[in-house]
């Protein structure tokens, strides 16, 4: 599925293939510095300058004499994940320059560097009631056999104003594949709310049914009276209806998922839970603020919460912070390897792919022996004194 087009000869095209051949087989390493629970990496694993030549290039040099980028590619980012055989996989979405998304697969030999896209974007078909834009899809291998990807789906909204072209109505889209190249596309999930993104499947049946974690929101951009993190369960992946959502995971004052909070990937299944990565946002004088936090639920009952370390798992360093969407952080993709380690793709700033790796054992740790939220100031400090108690003990 690698790029297989013939290279042209021109000097031109020649320069523009053995810059690319750089870019995409340069190494990875992890950041020095870093706090013992993940791993940064040095350099984004996936940009708009890694998606193939052939997508961007009218190769013939009679019908491109002057060697001219024809469609551009301006960002790759919020990708979803799985391993496939032994290579990463990364369902990636780009954005052209004329802001449709689209989804396409990259592979890793490692997991950190070395991603090639395959050879086409995917192909995913429509509904009767076609999409203007899909994005930010979620990769789920669900115990009934199917790989399903859950992504966001977009449309105008039909009850805007006149002149008004930028509400839309978001929805979850369905679809599953047997080999990540052949896809079927199922009905948009139907919930009570007038409004979905990050809808996430949960990889096992809970008594017979589908559970899907959902986030309920009134408006296309502002939650209203929805928000947090909620869960549903249909009978059905062909007829896909969610009567009641509940929400597990609500927003809170003064956190970092105070304005809104939504599930990312799948979540992992360990010894001590479900493990949960999730991005909250909180709005500041420069905008909003997306950062990924962690938690954990039970294995029993996926309800109920066991931890949730305080405030945020990772933020935008000085690096990621610039991006088209500024100060975000996203994250709807990991990969866990058979000896625990864990692979988390995140993006930056609505802009490009990178890699974090921790371990099952760590994230297990870190969630559950680093202190909750205390939700003040002086419960803060409180917090901070029984650690240095603590500390003072050792000497």
């Amino acid at each position: 599925m690698i790029n297989k087009i013939e290279k042209p000869f021109s000097k031109t095209f020649e320069e523009l293939f053995k810059t690319h051949k750089e870019l995409i087989e340069q190494k990875n390493r992890p950041i020095e510095n870093n706090n013992g629970v993940f791993e940064r990496y040095e350099k984004p694993i996936i940009t708009a300058a890694h998606t193939p030549l052939h997508w961007r290039y009218d190769l013939n040099e009679n019908t491109n004499p002057m060697g001219l980028e024809r469609i551009g590619v301006n960002a790759t980012f919020n990708a979803g994940a799985i391993k496939w055989g032994d290579k990463y996989i990364l369902c990636v979405r780009v954005e052209g320059f004329d802001r449709k998304s689209f989804f396409a697969i990259a592979e890793s030999p490692n997991g950190i560097d070395n991603f090639s896209f395959w050879d086409k974007p995917l192909i995913i078909p429509e509904t009767n009631n076609p999409t203007t834009n899909i994005y930010d899809m979620r990769l789920v291998s669900h115990e009934d056999g199917w790989i399903y990807g859950v992504f966001c789906a977009e449309r105008k909204d039909p009850s805007a104003p006149a002149g008004d072209v930028s509400s839309a109505i978001a929805s979850a889209g369905l679809a599953r594949t047997k080999d990540l190249i052949n896809w079927e596309r199922l009905p948009d999930l139907i919930t009570p709310s007038n409004q979905q993104r990050n809808v996430v499947l949960h990889p096992e049946f809970i008594n017979g049914k589908y559970c899907l974690y959902t986030r309920p929101q009134d408006g296309f951009i502002t939650t209203g009276a929805g928000g947090g993190i909620g869960i549903g369960y249909t009978d059905s992946m062909e007829n896909p209806i969610i009567e009641k959502e509940n929400v597990i995971f609500n927003k809170k004052f003064h956190t970092v998922y105070e304005l809104k909070n939504g599930l990312g990937p799948a979540p992992l299944k360990t010894r001590d839970g479900w493990i949960h990565m999730a991005h909250g946002v909180r709005n500041t004088a420069a905008g909003l603020r997306y950062v990924l936090y962690v938690f954990i639920t039970d294995l029993k009952d996926i309800t109920k919460i066991k931890y949730c370390p305080g405030g945020y798992f990772m933020a935008p360093n000085d690096e990621e912070i610039i991006g088209d969407v500024g100060n975000v952080l996203f994250c709807n993709g990991w990969i866990e390897d058979p000896d625990g380690t864990v692979f988390i793709y995140y993006a930056s700033s609505d802009v490009r792919m990178h890699v974090a790796v921790s371990s099952i054992d760590k994230l297990l740790d870190y969630c559950k022996n680093t202190p909750a939220d205390a939700h003040s100031s002086s419960e803060s400090v409180k917090t901070i004194h029984k650690l240095i108690r603590h500390n003072q003990g050792l000497y």
